[in-house]
C-alpha cells in the first residue's frame, strides 16, 4: 500500500477489513479431503483424494511431518498448500502425522519413529499405491527422520527423499550456538533436563512459545506489516493461515525430546554423519537413494550453513542436489514464493525419479549387521564401520535441470546439482 494510497487501494483495503469483520478472516482454510489408510501409536497415514478429471501422474509422494508441528505445514490454506498443488498435478499424495502427544507417550524415543512410524508409513503407501516406489518429503525434523530411515532401512521401497529446512549442524544455528557451551556445563543434570523429565516431555504451550520466539522479529513488526498491506488480500490471508499454524503445535514426548536435546542440540552428533538410535549407530553415508536438500535464504531456525552441512555426508547417495529457495523456515515450504520455486523443484525431482526401481534388497552384510544391532543388549558396544561403498554413476543433469541451469528462473546463486563421481 502506498504512503498516500490510491483510490483503488483504499477500496481494496476497505473490502478486506469488512470481509474480515463479517466473516472472521480472508483465508480459505478448508483442508484438502483425505482418507485414513493406516494407523498405530502416534502414527496416522492419510491418502488425499485425487482431483476430478486429472489423470494420475508419477509415483506416490509421502509428506513427513516433524514432531510438535501440525500437518497444516503441508496444507496451510487453499491457493498456498503443497498438498493442493500435488493433488491438482495428479500426483498420488499421502501424509504422515502423529496426532496428540500425551503424558503416557513419555517413554517413546526416536527409535519409535525411525524403527516403526516412518517405515510402517512407507510400507502402507507402497501397498496402497499398487507397489510403486515412494518419494519422501520431510520438513524440518521430518527431514531428519527421512534421512535416518533411508540410511537405516535400505530394504524399504524408497524412490527418493527430499529434505526441506532440516538443520544437521546446530553450531551453525544462531539461536542455539551461543548457549551450547552453557548447556554442556551441567553434564545432563541441568534445569532443562529435570523439567522435561518431570513433565514427561515439552507441553504444547512451551512449544508454541518457542516457535513464536524463534520468529520474534516478525511478531513485533506484524501490526505494521498488516497496516501497510491492508489492500493485499493474498498477503493478509497468508498471515491468518500462519497464525493458525502457530496456534496448533503439539507436545514433545519426554524421551524423544531428551534424545534430541542431548544428542542433537548439545552433542551435535549428526554433524559428524552418525546418530545413536536404540542400540545401534545410524550413518548418513548409508543413504543410497537420490536426495534433494532445500535451504531457505532467510531461515533463522535452519539457516543455510546448518542445512548444507548434510551434503558432504551423503557419500553413498546416487545423486545429491542442493537448492537455495526464498523464504524462512515455514515460508520456504508453503509461502507464497514457494509456489514458483520449491514446489517446481519438487515436481521436477519426483518426475525425474518416478518409475525407477527403488533399492529394496539390502546387502547380506548390512542385513546381518542391522539384525545384530537390534538384538544387541542394552550395553552399547563400539560399532566398526564397513568400508564405504562406491556410489552408482549419477544421472548426468541436462541444461534444463533445476540446480544445473545457469539461467535459473529465480534468484538463488547458491543452488547447484551435486552428482556423485
Amino acid at each position: 500500500m502506498d504512503l498516500i494510497p490510491t483510490p483503488e487501494q483504499v477500496v481494496a483495503a476497505a473490502g478486506n477489513v469488512a470481509h474480515t469483520l463479517l466473516y472472521g478472516g480472508l483465508a480459505d482454510l478448508r483442508p484438502m479431503p483425505r482418507t485414513l489408510i493406516d494407523d498405530g501409536e502416534l502414527r496416522e497415514v492419510y491418502h488425499y483424494r485425487p482431483a476430478k478429471d486429472v489423470p494420475a501422474k508419477g509415483d506416490p509422494v509421502l509428506l513427513v511431518t516433524p514432531l510438535a508441528a501440525p500437518s497444516l505445514c503441508f496444507d496451510l490454506r487453499r491457493g498456498c498448500s503443497l498438498v493442493e498443488h500435488l493433488v491438482t498435478e495428479g500426483r498420488p499424495t499421502y501424509l504422515l502425522e502423529y496426532g496428540q502427544v500425551s503424558f503416557r507417550n513419555r517413554s517413546l524415543g526416536m527409535e519409535h519413529w525411525v524403527d516403526e512410524v516412518v517405515p510402517e508409513a512407507v510400507r502402507a503407501v507402497h501397498e496402497h499405491s499398487g507397489g510403486r516406489g515412494v518419494h519422501l518429503v520431510g520438513w524440518s525434523l521430518g527431514g531428519i527422520f527421512t534421512l535416518l530411515v533411508a540410511a537405516d532401512r535400505q530394504d524399504l521401497p524408497i524412490a527418493s527423499i527430499t529434505v526441506v529446512g532440516s538443520p544437521v549442524d546446530v553450531t551453525k544455528v544462531p539461536l542455539v550456538a551461543p548457549v551450547r557451551p552453557l548447556l554442556n556445563l551441567t553434564q545432563g543434570r541441568g534445569a532443562i533436563t529435570r523439567a522435561y523429565r518431570a513433565l514427561g516431555g515439552i507441553p504444547q504451550p512451551f512449544v508454541n512459545w518457542a516457535f513464536t520466539a524463534a520468529s520474534a522479529q516478525k511478531v513485533v513488526t506484524k501490526p505494521l506489516a498488516v497496516l501497510t498491506h491492508l489492500d493485499d488480500t493474498d498477503y493478509l490471508a497468508q498471515l491468518e493461515a500462519v497464525d493458525r499454524f502457530r496456534a496448533n503445535m503439539f507436545a514433545y514426548p519426554g524421551r524423544t525430546f531428551g534424545q534430541l536435546y542431548h544428542r542433537f542440540v548439545k552433542g551435535n552428533s549428526l554433524a559428524g554423519g552418525t546418530m545413536e538410535i536404540g542400540d545401534r549407530t545410524v550413518d548418513l553415508a548409508e543413504v543410497s537413494v537420490p536426495t534433494l536438500v532445500f535451504a531457505g535464504n532467510t531461515d533463522g531456525i535452519a539457516p543455510l550453513p546448518a542445512v548444507r552441512a548434510v551434503v558432504p555426508l551423503l557419500t553413498g547417495a546416487s545423486q545429491v542436489r542442493f537448492e537455495v529457495v526464498p523464504g524462512g523456515h515455514l515460508g520456504m515450504l508453503t509461502g507464497r514464493a514457494a509456489r514458483g520455486t520449491t514446489w517446481t523443484v519438487i515436481d521436477e525431482w519426483v518426475d525425474e525419479w518416478s518409475g525407477a526401481a527403488p533399492a529394496t534388497a539390502p546387502t547380506a552384510a548390512r542385513t546381518a549387521r542391522t539384525a545384530a544391532a537390534r538384538k544387541a543388549p542394552a550395553k552399547k558396544a563400539p560399532v566398526k564401520k564397513a568400508p564405504a561403498k562406491k556410489a552408482p554413476a549419477a544421472k548426468k543433469p541436462s541444461a534444463d535441470t533445476i540446480g544445473s541451469n545457469p539461467s535459473r528462473r529465480y534468484g538463488s546463486a547458491g543452488s547447484r546439482a551435486l552428482g556423485q563421481r
